[in-house]
């Protein structure tokens, strides 16, 4: 059996399913294939151990989909505060405040209600597909996979595990880090291994629900703390949360043995002293942390979304945001297309995507390494050149704050000084 679209999305994650829903929207026949289940949503359990920090600009397209009202429905946490600061000692930490290595960032202070939310991974896909489900142009395919991709110069020919086959114009790769359809399109990667793991902890801590994310930087790496919903009314005056511990993998794989009260004793001694107390661990899972990127973004009918054309250094939760705005740059590239008549793989167009995308998404990979090997160190000279440089964001709110309304999406763009830097960086075009 032979079916045909407009397109078809391989990964129906948050990136494919946003896409799926955006193209559906825009009148293009689409078909979104996952060889995983519908995801599911029970409020009566303990949260996904995966979460993602939703910037505004994400939460404003997420609205434009139809998808935020349902995630809200959901389950989501506003954040109104961000913090950072230094936690690694050096000779004069005891005379100077501690202020003095820590910048926040405050929401009133940007003239906003809220920097962003912490949401459940599966939560915003669930949103998402509820989104897709409504769109008429949509097929959703769950539940198989993709054994095969060929192209002519006509249309691509997607054949599934179970030999049902797709025609479209175009496949969109949505189908994450390790993605098959880049390797079917031939298209290589650079990649680099980070020497730490990260270890992600869903725990209850006593209290009322955070409206603060923070990130402590210590030699080994930093340790954060994201705020989640409050715990349902088993456990009174508790609240859920998600840790972040980056370290050594064999100093992750030591707390990962340990029992829950063994790594709650560790976490408490371990974390800033903002921490909230911990009562109580509910999950907990580790990952090895990479840099990567695609070295093309599209090879004939074939282009590359989200986490297939690159991923970064998870330190300040971008890596969704980024595939939200990659999501939305080929929505409006293909919407024009399909105006103008044109072949929805369309070269020139395809390229264009690229232009828009690869130095935008080149910048925050630079930024979350440069971030990451400034801080994750003891070095003398970058230990003081971090903390004027936090010292520099304090003096300076004018600038830290415009440049944190961009990284939120609050505003669209950097000021021109930031982007005329970043542009004459050297080594830049390399990643």
């Amino acid at each position: 059996m032979t079916q045909a679209f407009d397109i078809v999305i391989v990964g129906a994650g948050m990136v494919g399913a946003a896409l799926a829903t955006g193209l559906g929207r825009d009148g293009l026949s689409v078909a979104m294939v996952d060889r995983a289940p519908a995801p599911m949503f029970n409020p009566e359990t303990a949260p996904d151990i995966r979460v993602s920090a939703l910037s505004a600009g994400s939460e404003r397209y997420l609205q434009s989909l139809g998808a935020w009202d349902h995630i809200l429905n959901m389950r989501a946490t506003p954040y109104c505060r961000l913090a950072v600061w230094d936690e690694t000692r050096h000779p004069l930490s005891n005379l100077l405040p501690r202020t003095s290595s820590q910048v926040e960032f405050d929401a009133a202070e940007l003239n906003t209600t809220h920097l962003g939310h912490i949401v459940e991974n599966s939560v915003t896909q669930q949103g998402l597909w509820q989104a897709a489900e409504a769109e008429p142009s949509v097929t959703i395919l769950a539940g198989n996979g993709v054994s095969s991709i060929t192209q002519t110069d006509e249309l691509a020919t997607v054949t599934l595990e179970n030999n049902e086959q797709l025609t479209a114009a175009l496949v969109i790769g949505a189908d994450g880090g390790q993605s098959r359809v880049r390797d079917m399109a031939g298209i290589g990667v650079t990649r680099n291994q980070y020497g730490q793991q990260a270890m992600v902890i869903s725990v209850r801590y006593q209290g009322e629900v955070e409206d603060i994310t923070w990130q402590g930087f210590y030699p080994s790496g930093p340790r954060a703390f994201l705020p989640l919903h409050s715990a349902d009314p088993d456990y009174p005056g508790e609240s859920r949360g998600s840790l972040v511990w980056y370290d050594a993998p064999e100093e992750i794989a030591r707390l990962k043995s340990l029992s829950h009260e063994a790594l709650i004793v560790e976490i408490q001694q371990g974390f800033p002293t903002e921490l909230p107390h911990i009562t109580h661990i509910e999950d907990r899972a580790s990952f090895p942390i990479a840099k990567q990127h695609a070295k093309h973004y599209s090879a004939g009918r074939i282009v590359l979304v989200g986490d297939a054309a690159h991923t970064i250094n998870p330190l300040a939760g971008q890596g969704v945001n980024l595939g939200f705005q990659d999501a939305q740059c080929l929505q409006t590239i293909l919407k024009e297309a399909r105006r103008m008549g044109e072949d929805l793989a369309s070269p020139s167009r395809l390229a264009r995507y690229e232009q828009q995308r690869r130095p935008a998404n080149r910048r925050m990979m630079f930024a979350m390494d440069a971030f990451y090997h400034l801080f994750s160190n003891q070095t003398p000279p970058l230990h003081l050149l971090r903390n004027i440089g936090l010292g520099t964001a304090r003096a300076l709110p004018f600038a830290r704050n415009r440049v944190a309304r961009y990284a939120m999406g609050i505003d669209d763009e950097l000021p021109a000084i930031i982007r005329r830097l970043t542009a004459s960086l050297p080594g830049l075009n390399q990643l």
